[in-house]
Formats: C-alpha cells, structure tokens, sequence
C-alpha cells in the first residue's frame, strides 16, 4: 500500500495551504466567528462535544500528507475569555523529497483570560523528508496554553529508520507582560538524518519518538502537587520520560518507540492537568476513537 502514496514532489503538485481561525466568548458560549481557508485545510464546523463553553476544531488536510514543497500555514486566534481546543483526526505524514523542503506554521494567540488546547496525534517524517516546522504561541494576561507534539523518526513499525532528509524545528511560546511579550520557552534545532545525536545518549540515544508536552501556569497552582500527581504516571511501555516546572511553565518529555504510547501518557497527564490548570474534566474527543 505504502509504494502508491505519493511520496516525491515530482510526481505530485505541491500545495501552498493556509487556514485561518478564530473563536470568540459570546455569553456562555465560545463560538467559531473565523474560518477562512485557501488550499486543501479544512474545518468542517464548530463542535460542541462537551457544552456550550467549549469550542472544537477538527483540523483537515485532505491530501493526507505533506510532500516536498508543500507549505502549510495555520493560524487561531483565540479571543478574551473564549475557550478553544484543536485536534487531528489522524497522524501527521511528511513523505520523502527528492528536492524541495516542505514546511508548516503553527501560529496561536491566546487573549487575556482565553484558554487554548492543542492536542494533535503524532507526526510521521518518512525517511528522506526534508521538513521544517515552526510553532509560535503568545498568551495573554490570565489565559491558558496546554499543547503538545509527538515526532517519529521513520516508520520504525515496517523496520524504517531516518537516514536521509532533515527536520527542522523551532517551537517559541511567549506569555504578555508589563509591556511586551516575554519568552517561557524557546527551542530550536535540526535533525539530519542518520546525525550521530540520533544514537547518542546526549540526543536521541537510539530512540525513534520523541515527544514533548507544554502547559503554562501561573502563581496560584500548585505545582508541587501537579508534579507529584503526573510523575505517579508512567508510559506503558516504559520509555525514557521526565517532567519539570520552569518559571511559568510545565514540561513533560517522551523518549522511546512507541508512537502510541507516547500519545496514551500525554492523554493520561491531560487528564490530570486539564482539572487543575483549565478548570474542566478531561472530556476524550471522539475523534480519537475513530
């Protein structure tokens, strides 16, 4: 099956894709008051699977891959006191280029008091991607950010590993203060394929999937206790995995080759977080199930 997908830009046209959404606080209810898209990424509709205060977006890439020199641009802008949650229907997949580099945007405000979730299903680079991916959140005065992202190298499933291509990333959130913006996490780096760190224990140490959760937080949490509560938590496969509180912000790490697992230990943390940093039980998307 595999062998039909298309996997080199030649033989297939690359899209320059973007979506753009908005969501606003309209009563009691958060409403989807911007959707506007150019190239093939999608939302279908608002859903409302748990009440009127939350608003959930399913985003669509109908090509179901990115292949080399395809550009994807996503944008949401999350308005005072609104609450969005945003998630995939499947996995991710950035497929083989003999040539151009492929690319995607992420770019999130979060307004004062707002609350956004991302929550996308793991992302699968083929070996011989070239992949670049920036991901940019700037939060408000009081607003909540709760994200993460799961990167598997190769399809370690059918024996693949990463040794051709290259993945850029750049991940900066930023919360507001007294007068400007003020970085609480910034990461950038780049993974060629088979680089040395991918085998060394300074880097990847021989792993495949690497994932890595990002929750802001403020004065009033109590972080001892969320810690505490979410190292009693581990990967069912008993992977490589740590958590910590920084200044304003809690990070959890995955490290090991199980997409799936990774993905099932971020869903178990969220459960916890949700209550204590959002203010609501976890409510699973049905989407996930499917």
């Amino acid at each position: 099956m595999t062998c039909r997908l298309p996997l080199n830009p030649e033989n297939s046209p690359s899209w320059h894709a973007e979506l753009r959404l908005g969501f606003a606080r309209d009563g009691e209810r958060c409403v989807m008051n911007e959707r506007w898209h150019r190239g093939p990424l999608r939302v279908q509709k608002a859903l409302y699977p748990e009440g009127d205060e939350v608003c959930q977006a399913i985003l669509l890439h109908p090509p179901s891959g990115i292949v080399g020199g395809d550009h994807l641009e996503i944008t949401a802008r999350v308005g005072p006191e609104a609450r969005a949650q945003l998630t995939t229907p499947g996995a991710g997949k950035w497929y083989r280029s003999s040539g151009a580099e492929a690319s995607q945007t992420l770019d999130f405000s979060v307004a004062d008091d707002a609350v956004l979730e991302w929550l996308p299903q793991e992302t699968i680079v083929f070996d011989g991607a070239k992949s670049r991916m920036d991901t940019r959140v700037r939060v408000g005065k009081g607003s909540r950010y709760l994200g993460w992202e799961i990167l598997c190298l190769g399809r370690s499933a059918s024996g693949e590993r990463f040794c051709h291509g290259h993945v850029a990333l750049h991940t900066r959130i930023e919360r507001h203060g007294q007068h400007n913006y003020q970085p609480l996490w910034l990461e950038r780096g780049r993974i060629d394929g088979d680089d040395p760190m991918l085998a060394s224990v300074a880097g990847w140490a021989g792993a495949s999937v690497n994932g890595t959760l990002l929750a802001t937080l403020d004065a009033n949490d109590d972080v001892a206790a969320l810690l505490d509560a979410c190292r009693a938590i581990a990967p069912a496969d008993h992977a490589e995995h740590a958590l910590t509180a920084l200044p304003k912000l809690l990070v959890a790490r995955y490290l090991g080759h199980n997409s799936e697992a990774a993905r099932l230990w971020f869903a178990a943390l969220w459960h916890v977080l949700r209550p204590a940093l959002l203010g609501r039980p976890a409510v699973t998307p049905r989407i996930w199930n499917t």
